[in-house]
């Protein structure tokens, strides 16, 4: 058995600080390349589709993954493994139902599709929801990785939280996206290797190995991945249907629509996708994800069933709460040098931030076509760098507030849930069929939606309604397609829908 630590050494320190150093010379050596807002939302699209295809897979994991994953297969089980079936078949139809109209219509932002479609209003409110669900996910994201830091290092949270605030405010306000993109794939490298080495260190640790995890947690139900639920005969079957989230085909039915809605309406995704050259490359990079994910996955999942195999076989060792035990492990078990890198990968997934989406967002879709026309675009790229440090400042004070709640990787979802089926509702709307509708009939939908989700989610919190979480983008997205259609035909919506015909380039030329 390894022997106990307390506390990090100076190696530790050296390879974060090599970590950081790398992240910020990232960002400072494209700042010269940003001259305008082509080049610091869309990197004037000439990022190789690979390095896109590692910047997506980073923002999706997050320090989410890295922590709440393996506490989830240490205190539950691996049925988290079933959302994956339905994510990557998202994957797909986002690349072949979304991206083809997002180059079609040569956007900065994907809001700029629900203008061309419907109208100024659908774009607008589309992105004050995506800032409310984005600054609340990825609040919830900065608090995880904040508070397994303060764990390792000993910190305090709110200076953890300001480190991690100023360090992406840094490389995202002088390199814009190229930086974020570039800083990604060393993210992605960083916390594939770190797990792998981890979990590595852990089998070598734990009498029996690789055999001894699969009886002792196996045993446990820890490695159960398919929870085939009630047969449609058992008389409480609507009921578990409706409460359980990891029945295995609503898993999936979940994971299927809540992830199109995840990929294919989040700016904060969907912008590593656009800074490729072609609609073809865009798609591709989409598609070849599920590997990377699924590789992740199985690590991550795999360092949870370890840890229960680890303190199992030692009972006389102190443990935490499940969202601290990877790195309450890290800290107290391994050697110097490994520990600082685990401890690298956590800082670095938790500082892949959304400010650059953010910005792009306030910028293209409200602040130039509302607030300030025909400026320069000198103008534009100061206030997409002010815009920068103000969500990095609000999504600080946001993460800090979240610090005060528990399961935390359902706590993402949940957030998501509000807001996504409203915006998922209105891109369908806009890409599945043609039919007028009217921009107002969007806006009323959105918001009655989300509001009846937010009561839903309350309502199920409380134990008032039995409600899974799980059901609430499929909700929001049903009632905001219904109900934008009955508005839109009470008011006499008859306009053509505002389509952009042949002749729109498939690339953007600055």
């Amino acid at each position: 058995m390894p022997v106990t630590s307390s506390s990090l050494t100076w190696p530790d320190y050296a390879v974060l600080a090599v970590a950081l150093g790398v992240l910020l010379a990232i960002g400072f050596a494209l700042s010269r390349e940003q001259h305008d807002t082509v080049d610091f939302f869309l990197a004037r699209r000439r990022v190789p589709w690979w390095a896109a295809c590692l910047s997506f897979l980073a923002t999706e994991i997050s320090a989410v993954t890295i922590i709440s994953v393996p506490a989830t297969a240490y205190s539950e089980n691996w049925e988290y493994a079933q959302f994956f079936v339905g994510s990557s078949l998202a994957k797909f139809a986002v690349a072949f139902l979304f991206i083809p109209a997002f180059y079609r219509h040569d956007v900065t932002t994907i809001y700029e599709f629900l203008a061309h479609r419907f109208g100024r209003a659908t774009q607008v409110t589309a992105s004050i929801f995506f800032f409310i669900t984005r600054l609340a996910g990825s609040g919830v994201r900065l608090m995880a990785a904040a508070l397994a830091v303060a764990i390792l290092m000993g910190w305090p949270l709110v200076p953890t939280l300001v480190v991690f605030s100023v360090v992406s405010i840094l490389y995202i306000v002088t390199g814009g996206v190229k930086a974020v993109v570039w800083t990604n794939v060393f993210q992605a490298l960083t916390f594939l290797l770190a797990g792998g080495i981890t979990l590595a260190y852990l089998l070598s640790h734990i009498e029996g190995g690789a055999a001894a995890i699969v009886q002792l947690a196996g045993e446990a139900g820890r490695l159960n991945v398919i929870n085939w639920g009630p047969s449609p005969s058992e008389p409480d079957f609507w009921r578990r249907v409706l409460t359980e989230p990891n029945i295995v085909w609503v898993a999936v039915l979940n994971g299927l629509v809540g992830s199109m809605a995840a990929f294919g309406t989040d700016h904060d995704l969907m912008q590593r996708l656009l800074t490729v050259e072609t609609r073809q490359e865009s798609q591709r990079t989409l598609a070849l994800t599920p590997i990377g994910t699924l590789l992740t996955l199985a690590i991550y999942l795999g360092l949870g069933a370890a840890l229960f195999t680890f303190y199992t076989q030692h009972p006389e060792l102190p443990v935490s709460r499940p969202d601290e035990i990877l790195p309450h492990y890290v800290q107290q078990m391994m050697p110097a040098v490994l520990r600082g890198l685990m401890l690298s990968a956590i800082v670095l997934a938790s500082i892949d931030s959304p400010l650059g989406s953010l910005a792009a967002s306030f910028v293209t879709d409200i602040y130039r076509p509302l607030l300030a026309r025909n400026r320069s675009e000198r103008h534009y790229l100061l206030i997409s760098r002010i815009s920068v440090v103000a969500f990095g400042v609000l999504l600080g004070v946001i993460a800090y507030a979240f610090s005060f709640f528990d399961k935390i990787l359902w706590l993402a979802f949940k957030i998501a849930g509000v807001t996504f089926g409203s915006l998922l509702g209105v891109f369908l709307l806009g890409l599945l069929t043609r039919r007028p509708v009217a921009d107002s009939a969007n806006v009323l939908a959105m918001i009655a939606m989300a509001l009846v989700n937010l009561v839903l989610l309350v309502l199920s919190e409380t134990g008032v309604l039995p409600f899974a979480w799980s059901w609430l983008v499929i909700v929001g997205t049903v009632g905001t397609i219904a109900i934008a259609l009955a508005a839109s035909r009470l008011r006499g919506a008859s306009a053509s829908p505002r389509l952009r015909r042949a002749g729109t380039s498939e690339t953007r030329k600055p």
